[in-house]
């Protein structure tokens, strides 16, 4: 899928697809290193705001994940909350 074909994508399903294609990579490996992967994959290369939009989605559900993405979610860090800014 190129980035120039849709842009109907809300930011929550162009991260559960990007997930996903992590998780149809890792797919092919034993379970427990297709998990370790997806999370490893996640943990390295996703910025904290991309990592905290996806745990706002696996909290309420995990709605559009593959399964080895919420099985991979318990390795993934959360990321510190957002400084709150006082004006």
């Amino acid at each position: 899928m190129s980035h120039d074909e849709d842009h109907s994508f809300s930011a929550k399903e162009k991260l559960a697809y990007m997930a996903n294609q992590i998780a149809t990579f890792f797919r092919s490996k034993p379970r427990d290193e297709g998990v370790a992967g997806v999370a490893d994959h996640i943990n390295k290369f996703w910025e904290p705001r991309m990592r905290r939009q996806f745990f706002e989605m696996i909290d309420a559900g995990g709605k559009g994940f593959d399964e080895l993405v919420t099985a991979a979610a318990p390795k993934v860090r959360r990321p510190k909350p957002e400084p709150t800014s006082f004006e």
